[in-house]
């Protein structure tokens, strides 16, 4: 192993979080052991066999100066937004929503012969970008390109990889964000850019990189390097999320994510007087 692969720096347990209208879900990135990585805020992973535990749903609620992406492993969500937007994200599908200077959305699960699996994570945007108008991109399975590596099989949904590139379009941040599925145990070597934040999420059976083994329910903080290796057993699935960082001061209360105390208390008294989405 040579200066130029990454290695582990933190290895993140999921945690037992409610949101939404008390929908059950595992806070991964938003806890007190990784409160970000810049520059990504959270990651939740929803779903459950009880299909009380998300019912219930996300009713609306606002946004504003960061994205939420949501990813579909099972089931149909339901999105509708104050700008117009309204689709419904199906298995293998993914949505990128820009919140921009502000939007208020709903997120609503939908009745499906299987339980509902899926993640959210929300990517920052730079200061710049912050007051942005608001986009939606929803993009279902059969337009995320998929590459066979013999041992695994690597979705690509957001950035580059392999010479194809992931069909999210609307990002700020152009991070990379690939659902890499192993067929066989080996070993897969994934180029990054080096200064990129970079985390592996395993969310079934186990991998390993460098000397870390990391199971179902851990998330890795990699260090800087040009190159990944992720050892991989039969059926281990992981995300891989990979972004620049923005280095800007965070101040967050809840969804709204700015860089100052005076730009969040301007978003709070913009929603109270109904005014966050002009």
């Amino acid at each position: 192993m040579n200066s130029s692969t990454r290695t582990v720096i933190q290895i993140v347990n999921a945690m037992p979080a409610n949101d939404g209208a008390g929908v059950k879900l595992q806070r991964i990135i938003g806890q007190p052991l990784l409160k970000n990585l810049d520059p990504f805020l959270l990651l939740d992973e929803f779903g459950s066999e009880n299909p009380n535990d998300y019912l219930a749903g996300f009713p609306p609620h606002p946004h504003r100066g960061f994205q939420t992406v949501t990813y579909m492993l099972e089931g149909r969500m339901l999105h509708q937004d104050s700008v117009g937007n309204k689709g419904v994200i199906e298995k293998g599908g993914i949505q990128w929503m820009n919140a921009g200077k502000g939007i208020i959305h709903e997120e609503m699960p939908q009745h499906s012969d299987k339980p509902m699996r899926g993640f959210q994570l929300w990517v920052n945007l730079p200061a710049a970008e912050k007051m942005s108008n608001p986009g939606y991109q929803d993009i279902q399975a059969k337009l995320v390109p998929v590459i066979d590596m013999d041992i695994a099989k690597i979705k690509i949904l957001a950035g580059e990889f392999s010479g194809k590139s992931g069909p999210v379009t609307t990002q700020a941040a152009t991070p990379l964000f690939v659902d890499i599925i192993f067929e066989s145990e080996g070993q897969l070597q994934i180029p990054i850019e080096k200064e990129h934040s970079t985390f592996v999420y395993c969310y079934e059976g186990e991998l390993r990189i460098a000397d870390k083994r990391i199971s179902k329910g851990q998330l890795a903080v990699l260090s800087t390097g040009a190159a990944i290796h992720i050892n991989g057993t039969k059926d281990g699935k992981c995300i891989l999320v990979a972004g620049a960082p923005i280095n800007e001061p965070i101040a967050q209360y809840g969804p709204f994510v700015m860089n100052t105390q005076a730009e969040i208390q301007q978003a709070i008294a913009d929603y109270q007087a109904g005014k966050l989405t002009e």
